[in-house]
C-alpha cells in the first residue's frame, strides 16, 4: 500500500515554510471556514475545534480514492490574561493590539489536528512571549514596514523589526510563528 500523502490545510506561507523543515513532501489545500471563538469554551478547545473544522472541510473536498491522505491543520491565537487577539482588522486595530502587548508577557496558543482515515490527533501548544517596550513610533514603523494584518496578535516574531523587541520566550519558537513543529513531528510519526 502506498504511503499516505500529507496535506497542509492552510494558506499561511509561514506554516508552509515551517512544515518544509521536515523535508517531507506535502501539498497545500485551503478552504474557507468560519473561525469563530466560542466564549463558553477554553482557548485550547477553541483553537483545536477550529483546526478540526478546517481539516474536515479539506477532507470533504478530496475524491474518495484520494482519501489516503494525512491532513494537517492549525489555528493560532494570542492571549493576554482573558483577552484573546486574533488577526487585526487594520492598522488601528494592529496598533492597539501591539500597544497592549508591550512590556508584559502574553501566550500564543496553536491548536493543530491530524486526520487520517478514522484517526484524529488534536493538540494545543502554548508558548509564553514577553516584549521589551516599543515606542508608538516603533510600533508604527513596524506596522508600516511589515503589515502583519494576517497574523494573530498583529505581529510575526520572525519579522526583523519585531525580533529586536522580544525579551523572552518560553516554549516552542515555531509555535509563535504558527506551527509547533516538534509536536507536529512527534504526532506525525504515529501516522507515517
Amino acid at each position: 500500500m502506498a504511503k499516505p500523502a500529507l496535506i497542509l490545510a492552510s494558506q499561511s506561507p509561514r506554516r508552509r515554510e515551517i512544515l518544509s523543515l521536515t523535508l517531507l513532501h506535502f501539498e497545500t489545500m485551503t478552504v474557507e471556514t468560519p473561525e469563530v471563538l466560542d466564549p463558553l469554551c477554553s482557548i485550547e478547545e477553541n483553537v483545536t475545534r477550529i483546526s478540526l473544522e478546517k481539516a474536515e472541510a479539506v477532507s470533504l473536498l478530496l475524491p474518495e480514492k484520494g482519501r489516503n491522505n494525512i491532513i494537517l491543520s492549525a489555528d493560532t491565537v494570542v492571549a493576554k490574561g482573558k483577552r484573546i487577539y486574533g488577526k487585526p482588522t487594520g492598522f488601528d486595530s494592529a496598533f492597539e493590539i501591539l500597544k497592549s502587548l508591550q512590556n508584559r508577557s502574553h501566550r500564543v496558543y496553536t491548536g493543530f489536528v491530524l486526520l487520517y482515515g478514522g484517526k484524529t490527533h488534536t493538540e494545543c501548544v502554548i508558548t509564553t512571549v514577553e516584549f521589551d517596550p516599543m515606542s508608538d513610533n516603533e510600533i508604527k514603523r513596524y506596522l508600516l514596514s511589515e503589515k502583519p494584518y494576517d497574523k494573530a496578535g498583529a505581529y510575526g516574531i520572525q519579522d526583523p523589526l519585531m525580533a529586536c523587541h522580544v525579551r523572552r520566550i518560553e516554549g516552542c519558537y515555531y509555535n509563535v510563528v504558527g506551527l509547533p513543529l516538534s509536536r507536529v513531528c512527534k504526532a506525525l510519526k504515529a501516522f507515517l
